[in-house]
């Protein structure tokens, strides 16, 4: 699996080198200092996952976020800053990245992020644009004849790789990733409406999301939020 990591400051960049082979060994990691050198190396290699700092020299980081989603939208986006603003954190997820820390890079919250992508380098190439593509599109509406006729292959050879090599199916694994995602919503957006989180994770209807987070977290979405926020 490739990662970029796009970062003027050259500490900041071997710290998240370490960090992350720390806990997912067997990737490449390819650096920038700008948004011109990262465009390079995403145009050179297939990169999986990059991770942005939002204050560069020339174009800012927002921007190189928006011109990734635009002209690569299967590459997972993380937005780091210094700087803990609400508005940073607002436009990043408008733009469709998947998280946004602050720096100093705390490991566990770093680790968070990574775990759903620690097992990627054992996929096989077809699970691993299958995983991309659920990670990317989660917030519409996806069907495994989509995902099969996306990457080129049968539905049904799809649906048994899936199994084999994620141990879930791709139904399941989609609402649990839907479901994480709105975990991180409700605790990240206080003033964001539990019908408007549905929409946002690609839940049918505010009904059904409410049902299925029960199930799975044991609390309606509105009493997690109240957790999270007294812990």
């Amino acid at each position: 699996m490739n990662i970029l990591l796009v970062d003027d400051e050259l500490l900041e960049l071997e710290q998240l080198d370490y960090l992350i082979t720390k806990e997912i060994p067997h990737v490449n990691i390819f650096k920038a200092q700008d948004a011109s050198q990262a465009m390079q190396i995403v145009k050179q290699h297939d990169i999986f996952l990059a991770f942005l700092d939002i204050q560069l020299p020339g174009k800012p980081g927002l921007e190189l976020a928006k011109e990734l989603t635009l002209t690569y939208p299967s590459i997972d986006i993380v937005m780091v800053t210094a700087f803990q603003n609400f508005e940073y954190a607002k436009t990043s997820i408008k733009l469709g990245v998947i998280d946004y820390i602050t720096k100093p890079v705390i490991e566990e919250e770093l680790t968070s992020i990574l775990k759903k992508y620690s097992q990627l380098g054992r996929y096989s190439d077809q699970v691993m644009s299958a995983l991309q593509i659920i990670h990317q599109e989660y917030s519409k509406k996806l069907t495994l004849d989509y995902l099969a006729s996306k990457i080129h292959i049968n539905s049904a050879y799809l649906s048994r790789k899936f199994q084999e090599e994620v141990g879930l199916g791709f139904s399941e694994y989609l609402n649990d990733y839907r479901l994480k995602e709105a975990q991180k919503l409700l605790v990240d957006f206080p003033n964001l409406s539990i019908n408007v989180i549905s929409e946002k994770c690609g839940f049918n209807s505010q009904h059904y999301f409410s049902q299925i987070f029960r199930k799975v977290t044991g609390f309606s979405p509105r009493d997690f939020r109240s957790k999270e926020k007294i812990l």
